[in-house]
């Protein structure tokens, strides 16, 4: 006989049992369900690209941590696995931009692959849940986008959010206005992208390290530091670097949207620190964070106009948002906001089996409530009645539906709800109102 396997799964991987997909299900759905509402619609693809297809749109950072897979000895058409699904979405555009109009508005919520040190929080397998806008260049996409956000995020019932906004013209013209060198800009992005992390002093010492001149550092640092609410922390900044192509006018007209869209000063702000640090971003961009209490970031996304034109001769306008799900669904934990109905089964009622001679009528009345619209199990096993309310209770089955030879001589069925006990005894017919009641009233 072989040895036995010891059973695990791969560091960074997970299984989840059912209690478990029912919560992360409850949160998908309840984004799909936003993203519907605003006209978004689904796509998906596989889960391996082209080598080629990844490489050259993240950044250094970021490429570190791309799996790569190949099939035996094979170099042909190497192949990576997705590491977000943006680049992926760019690549579909250029490859079936015939059949798609523009505007095009997708959304994909699927799994994604990142070589990450395994740690509380981080997985080398996650999903992303995505939503884009392409083929607009006005902020008007940039405004759904964000309204979007703010939209999922009371719906999921988070009390306190700031979506944070900023541009990568305007961290580009605050950069190059304190004097930092064009060539050196990536390691602006990169290093400001830390400020949550490492803080001021952290980025104006990693800047310095990277061979940015110190004054230049400072006077930057002290443009990205200044703070007042809404828009007019951008007529603050403006007086200091002036307007122009920097990025500003954009943000300008995205606050008149959220305004018109009656999203509060509460829930969004203007934030120069926030960098977005994947390379391929070039306009507005957007964080989520939970304020209250302070538990760090669930969203990103923003604008980047040039990553379709690496697929196609002519790039498109394109904004979108990527929702972290492990990180909304770990702190929807912590926090309890899932609905309270929201239990550890899908099955409302279980039909018990007395005897293989009573198995045809539970199955009948089985057959009956599902077709009222019931998540109804049918006992399968040869076990005591005991057993089986025992199997209802551990499962959090609400209902048990008894059928045994007495109930079924007299053409009735006993519900009984085991939260607390009620039980009453109903006729055929009246079933499934029946059993509505002992659910709306549970």
């Amino acid at each position: 006989m072989s040895k036995t396997i010891a059973p695990r799964s791969p560091k960074g991987f997970r299984d989840f049992l059912p209690e478990t997909m029912l919560r992360r299900n409850y949160v998908l759905e309840s984004i799909k369900g936003i993203f519907h509402r605003f006209g978004f619609e689904p796509i998906d693809t596989p889960v391996l690209e082209l080598h080629e297809t990844l490489f050259g749109k993240y950044g250094e950072d970021a490429e570190q941590l791309i799996f790569t897979a190949q099939h035996g000895r094979s170099t042909k058409d190497p192949l990576a696995m997705r590491y977000d699904l943006t680049v992926p979405l760019a690549r579909v555009v250029g490859q079936y931009e015939s059949q798609l109009n523009l505007p095009f508005k997708r959304y994909h919520i699927a799994p994604v692959f990142r070589g990450e040190r395994p740690q509380r929080g981080r997985y080398r397998e996650f999903w992303q849940c995505d939503a884009d806008i392409v083929g607009v260049a006005g902020m008007s996409a940039d405004a759904e986008i964000v309204v979007m956000m703010h939209e999922i995020l009371h719906r999921l019932g988070f009390p306190q959010f700031v979506i944070k906004i900023n541009h990568r013209k305007l961290l580009t013209a605050i950069g190059e206005f304190s004097g930092v060198p064009q060539a050196q800009l990536p390691d602006l992005y990169r290093s400001v992208d830390k400020f949550d992390k490492i803080g001021a002093d952290g980025v104006k010492r990693e800047l310095i390290e990277r061979g940015i001149d110190g004054e230049a550092v400072s006077r930057m640092m002290d443009l990205l530091q200044l703070k007042e609410r809404g828009i007019g922390s951008l007529e603050l900044i403006a007086e200091t670097i002036g307007d122009g192509d920097n990025g500003l006018d954009d943000l300008r007209e995205l606050a008149d949207a959220l305004a018109d869209a009656s999203v509060a000063l509460d829930h969004y702000d203007f934030d120069f620190t926030m960098a977005r640090g994947l390379g391929y971003y070039t306009g507005p961009i957007f964080e989520t964070v939970i304020s209250a209490p302070n538990l760090g970031s669930i969203s990103g996304g923003g604008r980047y106009d040039n990553l379709i034109g690496m697929f196609r001769r002519q790039s498109l306008p394109t904004t979108g948002t990527s929702f972290g799900i492990e990180r909304i669904i770990h702190l929807m934990d912590e926090l309890d906001l899932y609905p309270p109905q929201l239990g550890g089964t899908l099955v409302q009622v279980l039909v018990t089996v007395f005897s293989d001679e009573t198995r045809r009528a539970s199955a009948r009345i089985g057959r009956q409530l599902r077709a009222a619209g019931f998540n109804t199990e049918v006992y399968l096993g040869r076990r005591k009645l005991g057993r089986q309310l025992a199997h209802a209770d551990k499962k959090g089955i609400p209902i048990v539906a008894i059928a045994g030879p007495d109930e079924i001589e007299a053409g009735v069925v006993k519900l009984r709800r085991l939260a607390d006990g009620q039980e009453d005894a109903v006729a055929d017919d009246a079933l499934a109102d029946a059993v509505a009641d002992l659910l709306s009233d549970s």
